[in-house]
């Protein structure tokens, strides 16, 4: 019945929004699915992009929530602040899924106008004795991810406020030439990683041949002179030689959609579907120039932020780019403040629990630490006498250090953490849980105040992790020092464009972005080896290239047909096979102990094998020691820790006619032996027996 009536409430969100040309965001789509507030006072903030094309007069925000059955409704409220400004308040009411709706204007949205800011506070209670309800965990509110936003969808003045320096965001696609160029990679790779930046989900790479009337929001890559004639000519900048270009072509399309409308038969709602066309703003973002050497400025430029998010008109003619960007005081990255990994100064008060979170990289830090101090200064009220106040710290969920408060209101303490208590991604959390003396509870609910000093307060590494062996668990960060190349074979380059991106990405996800590689085809490189142990490598190489045997400390040759076999029970657990499309990633220390990581495809769909093993190798992973990673394009992941010794590693195109005849048969031809011995035994047997016969006789 719940099913039925959330179909039911969907289809009547998109009857309201194809009526009156609106967009309807749900924070499910965010996310944000039934987001829980909890504690006697709690809060929770939403940050959402507003496409520059809608317009917020007369668009709607819609809350549902769902409060605590244990909550006193008549001594409970709810609070709802938009850009920081309360615009809601009021006590619960007795139902059980209550819902607040909201006009919107142009003055909600952020400074910039590209963001909503939306908090929604509460001030709970469940008993007359507040000092009793402070950690009772009945005390809790949902926001229901089926809340949503109803945007209304100008008509009229579709681009007023679309500009180079916003457009990314509602871009999904990038399109490149069916034979690209190093060039051409280079652009989606960048692009790419541009679009990831603004959090875009499920980029698409395309080629040019192959782009889907539904797509209409989307960068192009390319020459000018190498562009489609059909799209070269939506272009009004002409480059001159050596000049880059960005190009922002916008225009109107119209769009025919199904829409499923709600009718009466013999008085049931029944659904009902219908053709309806209408229209859709579209653009295209032209990332270009009048040669290669204008088309290589223009992408320098797109790795650059600080450009691309001051170009506030439709075309940027680059006539010169830079990527020397300023650097830390700490050139090598080994101590971090909070606010260099985005902490913010943050006042807090009240009783209980007090929280401030902060999240960091491994990445962040010039190299894998093995152990980070963690020190928190800060500042709080002093404690009276029979005060309870605590300060704890908090890594992934664990508790690592609790320090006892009192009256000198100054917080200096550190913890030091290890290589295993420490991941990839990691959240912090800072905590003041503070109880006031049990005579003075109801009085002191805003007694108690802190901050903590986000300049001061810092994460330093204290020792490299180092070891003879290279995995995931260090990487990007591995490949932080020294300068990177990425090789690729030229067979396979339209292939790799998008495992690139996220190449691309994930080698600047910290917070001093400055890794540029170079791009060149593997036969280029193989006519230079020095380059091999020059630079720190990435390789997306064909099965078949001759590149691979250039790499011989990689973990697994693979040119050469292999399985690897589980330790534990000695079961195959993978074969190389074409009839699913693989990736393979590897990374390992090359001859001069420089970074390499290599990716390889088997398959038909090689695109996205790359894609699978790049993005694999990104993820949180649950081990240390990982070096080789397979994953499928139907996101089925393995990981192995493989070194020349390993005995769970078996190169099968290396044996011997006869012992690939043994292993084959061995089985048949122990039965056959088997059966032999037994016929042989029963012939002698027999032959015993006539002869004890003959002599009886």
């Amino acid at each position: 019945m719940k099913k039925f009536l959330s179909f039911l409430f969907f289809i009547v969100l998109l009857i309201k929004a194809a009526s009156a040309q609106q967009t309807v965001i749900t924070f499910k789509s965010l996310g944000r699915d039934d987001d829980a507030i909890n504690g006697m006072s709690g809060s929770s903030s939403y940050y959402i992009r507003i496409d520059p094309y809608m317009e917020m007069n007369g668009s709607k925000l819609v809350l549902y929530f769902e409060p605590s059955q244990a909550l006193l409704k008549d001594k409970s409220f709810i609070n709802v602040l938009i850009n920081d400004n309360p615009v809601y308040s009021s006590r619960l009411t007795k139902d059980s899924l209550q819902k607040i709706t909201l006009n919107l204007s142009r003055n909600d949205l952020s400074p910039d106008r590209r963001y909503l800011k939306l908090q929604v506070r509460t001030l709970l209670q469940i008993s007359d004795d507040k000092c009793r309800d402070l950690d009772n965990p009945a005390m809790w509110l949902k926001i229901k991810g089926y809340s949503y936003l109803a945007l209304n969808r100008s008509n009229t003045n579709f681009f007023n406020n679309v500009n180079i320096s916003n457009c990314f965001e509602s871009k999904r696609a990038i399109v490149y030439p069916v034979n690209p160029s190093l060039h051409d990679l280079k652009a989606v790779a960048w692009a790419y990683a541009r679009l990831k930046k603004s959090d875009v989900k499920n980029i698409q790479v395309i080629q040019a041949d192959h782009v889907p009337d539904s797509v209409i929001n989307y960068i192009m890559v390319g020459n000018i002179s190498q562009l489609p004639a059909n799209r070269r000519a939506l272009i009004r900048i002409n480059p001159a030689s050596g000049q880059g270009l960005f190009y922002l072509h916008k225009s109107v399309v119209n769009l025919t959609d199904t829409v499923t409308n709600l009718i009466t038969v013999n008085g049931q709602m029944v659904p009902t579907r219908s053709i309806q066309t209408h229209q859709m703003p579209q653009e295209i973002l032209f990332i270009t120039g009048g040669d290669d050497q204008g088309y290589e400025k223009t992408v320098t430029a797109l790795g650059n932020m600080n450009i691309l998010n001051s170009t506030f008109g439709d075309y940027l003619l680059v006539n010169s780019a830079s990527n020397n960007f300023f650097k830390t005081i700490d050139e090598n990255r080994s101590k971090l403040t909070l606010r260099q990994i985005g902490g913010l100064t943050n006042f807090i008060s009240g009783v209980g629990s007090l929280k401030s979170v902060y999240n960091f990289k491994n990445s962040d830090f010039s190299f894998t630490p093995k152990e980070v101090e963690i020190r928190f200064i800060a500042n709080y009220s002093a404690l009276n006498l029979n005060d309870r106040g605590y300060f704890n710290i908090y890594l992934n969920g664990m508790l690592i250090s609790s320090e006892k408060l009192d009256a000198s209101g100054k917080l200096n303490t550190a913890v030091t953490i290890n290589r295993y208590q420490h991941h990839k991604y990691n959240t912090l959390i800072a905590e003041f849980r503070f109880y006031p003396n049990s005579g003075n509870c109801t009085n002191s609910f805003t007694n108690f105040f802190a901050e903590i000093d986000v300049d001061k307060s810092y994460l330093e590494s204290k020792n490299p992790f180092i070891t003879n062996d290279l995995s995931f668990y260090q990487y990007p960060e591995a490949f932080n020092s020294s300068s990177t190349r990425i090789v690729v074979s030229r067979d396979y380059a339209r292939y790799a464009a998008g495992a690139m991106g996220e190449i691309i990405y994930e080698l600047n996800n910290n917070i001093n972005s400055n890794n540029f590689p170079e791009f060149v085809y593997s036969d280029e490189i193989r006519n230079n080896k020095s380059d091999l142990k020059k630079y720190n490598i990435v390789a997306l190489l064909s099965r078949n290239d001759p590149l691979i045997e250039e790499f011989p400390d990689a973990p697994i040759k693979f040119n050469h047909d292999f399985r690897l076999y589980n330790n534990n029970n000695n079961e195959v657990v993978y074969t190389v096979s074409d009839s699913v499309s693989n990736g393979l990633a590897q990374i390992f220390y090359g001859r001069s102990n420089n970074a390499c990581l290599v990716l390889t495809a088997t398959g038909k769909n090689l695109a996205n094998a790359f894609l699978a093993a790049s993005r694999s190798i990104t993820e949180q992973l649950s081990t240390l020691s990982s070096n080789v990673c397979i994953a499928d394009v139907n996101n089925n992941k393995y990981l192995f820790n493989i070194s020349k010794s390993s005995e769970n590693l078996e190169y099968i195109d290396t044996k011997s006619s006869l012992a690939k005849f043994w292993e084959n048969y061995n089985l048949y031809i122990l039965l056959g032996i088997l059966i032999l011995i037994l016929i042989a035994f029963l012939y002698v047997r027999f032959k015993v027996q006539k002869s004890q016969e003959i002599i009886n006789e």
